[in-house]
């Protein structure tokens, strides 16, 4: 059997070949944590620090709430929130009386928004008062009973609120005062009408979370993610990294509905001890600006984010001897960007060097890391503790010999429970082996070398990434579809200095439409309507027809290579001048 198995105390005799994880819910794990550690930070937001203990104390509040309003066991609750203090004890309140959290993108369209709410059966539903709009346009289509409403100025200190208010509160549009919503605070008074019976015992393989994926169909998914799933990632990071030490702090600016920002800069913070500086909205330059005021031990981000942070003319001088781990993952990291960015490590005092991690949503996120003491160039590294890994001839079991390329299949303790509602799909996706274990077929290309590193080489299923967000192209495709001015339509991922790709829609139109500036205005507000920003494409080009393949379906290739030559030959022109 050629399966990679966690080959890391071959090499560092502190990181263990299993782990024995913990039993109970997410909630149990920080609420273990918090008794032993009271006093420690557990969070910082906008300047303002809560210990373990207000953490806690709020989290019950906010759970005696969510009872008060009749959220039951197994109840789905939706939350559309950033990193922020509310979604924080959302999410664990969720988690203590014994229903299931629904993470989804509070950017997401009004169209996307209802597609979640009903696909996961809401009952409640929080978001922040700027998206209150999209809420409420599509209540009356779903199941929802409560929307509680929660402000970034409610969770600020009284100077940095007054300082809100005349800014970014200035643009959101106030909410009627006989809205049919629970506001934050009104909502946490609610806990003081119940007195008992709202913690839930939840066990390890319950239920806990919702994760939004396009799986390897790239249709829209639910993964449904069981409390054991999250607190075997905390357990395999930490055990991964040696070097980490209780209260050490992580810049936690991945968003909540991200696997990533969920599963490792919240939750494995949390559930370990360790110290998570919340980002609600960030850009690189208030990246850089928060990994130098906290002394941050530990950041992670796409590769994107790390090319913008070398152009900064902010971070020339700044000081990152405090960086004990540096993770790239989202998308493969070039060799060449690899190589700048460790230099920029150097130059600026820090000890370490950038290491790149693999993972999937159907595992919550990275189940693969580089370990920190040795590098194998354009490797994703080795699978972490109780996790493994073999490549095989695609969609069989039959396992492939070192070097050669095929499919990479995944399994361990982070293993999700189904793809809610399709259980086709989760037969297809999780498959038990004669060794008994049940693997995970991700639709990834990759390599495995005889020490076990691993390495990727592509994705089988067809996928955009921009910015770190996978952007599925038939999803906009069969939006555009819909349209009645569209015949056909087919989406592209577009180089980009920044993003990595950006989206670009091409689109044959319906007879008698004219292809002019105004019938793209309309097409792009309808998309606005119906795609979330992070997916919106940049651009609609008209096309007369669209290349075929030999069974006839649209060459969605030649429109790269079209869209490359374009860009090709614009550079040369650039350069001419």
């Amino acid at each position: 059997m050629i399966t990679a198995k966690t080959p890391w105390a071959d090499h560092l005799g502190t990181v263990p070949l299993h782990l024995d994880y913990f039993e109970g819910s997410m909630f149990d794990k920080v609420a273990e944590i918090a008794e032993r550690y009271p006093d420690n930070v557990a969070f910082d937001f906008m300047g303002r620090s809560t210990t373990y203990r207000q953490m806690i104390r709020e989290i019950e509040r906010c759970a005696k709430a969510l009872k008060t309003i009749g959220v039951r066991e197994n109840d789905r609750v939706t939350i559309a929130m950033p990193n922020c203090p509310q979604a924080i004890y959302m999410f664990y309140a969720v988690n203590l009386i014994g229903a299931v959290a629904n993470m989804i993108h509070p950017l997401s369209a009004e169209k996307e928004i209802e597609f979640y709410l009903n696909e996961s059966e809401s009952v409640t539903a929080i978001t922040l008062d700027q998206f209150y709009g999209k809420f409420e346009a599509i209540r009356g289509n779903t199941k929802v009973v409560n929307i509680i409403i929660a402000s970034v100025k409610d969770a600020l200190s009284q100077p940095l609120r007054a300082g809100y208010m005349l800014t970014e509160g200035r643009k959101i549009k106030r909410i009627p005062k006989d809205a049919p919503v629970i506001r934050w605070r009104e909502f946490m008074r609610l806990s003081e009408h119940c007195f008992y019976r709202y913690k839930v015992e939840r066990k390890s393989d319950d239920p806990a979370v919702i994760l939004y994926s396009g799986g390897t169909t790239g249709t829209t998914k639910g993964i449904v993610l069981t409390n054991k799933n999250f607190n075997a990632l905390g357990q395999q990071v930490v055990a991964a990294n040696p070097m980490f030490r209780i209260g050490d702090k992580m810049l936690a600016a991945m968003p909540l509905f991200h696997g990533f920002g969920l599963g490792v800069c919240i939750h494995t913070m949390l559930s370990q001890g360790g110290r998570c500086i919340l980002v609600p909205r960030f850009t690189a330059k208030s990246y850089a600006k928060d990994i130098v005021k906290y002394r941050c031990n530990f950041i992670a981000g796409v590769p994107t984010l790390y090319e913008a942070l070398l152009r900064l003319p902010s971070m020339d001088g700044a000081d990152l001897s405090c960086l004990k781990g540096v993770f790239s993952g989202g998308d493969s990291l070039s060799i060449e960007l690899k190589k700048k960015f460790d230099t920029f490590l150097y130059d600026h005092k820090a000890s370490i060097q950038v290491r790149e991690g693999y993972g999937t949503t159907e595992t919550v996120t990275a189940c693969c890391l580089t370990p920190p003491h040795m590098f194998k160039e354009g490797s994703i590294g080795l699978p972490f503790p109780d996790t493994y890994i073999k490549i095989v001839e695609p969609d069989t079991d039959r396992e492939l010999p070192y070097g050669e390329e095929g499919e990479i299949l995944l399994a361990g303790p982070t293993v999700m429970k189904e793809y809610m509602k399709h259980p086709d799909e989760t037969a297809k996706t999780l498959r038990t082996h004669a060794d008994g274990l049940t693997w995970v077929y991700t639709g990834d290309l990759g390599t495995m070398d005889d020490e076990g590193f691993v390495y990727f080489k592509g994705r089988a299923k067809r996928m955009i990434i921009s910015s770190g967000y996978n952007v599925y192209p038939g999803q906009i495709e069969n939006i555009l579809d819909a349209n009645e001015k569209v015949q056909m339509s087919c989406v592209i991922g577009v180089p980009d200095p920044y993003k990595m790709q950006k989206v670009k829609a091409f689109v044959k139109l319906a007879a008698g439409v004219p292809a002019t500036e105004e019938t793209k205005r309309e097409l792009l507000a309808y998309c606005r309507k119906n795609i979330a920003k992070y997916a919106m494409p940049y651009d609609i080009e008209f096309k007369d027809d669209m290349p075929k393949t030999l069974v006839g379906k649209v060459a969605y290739r030649a429109l790269e290579e079209e869209e490359l030559a374009k860009i090709k030959a614009d550079e040369q022109a650039e350069q001419e001048r």
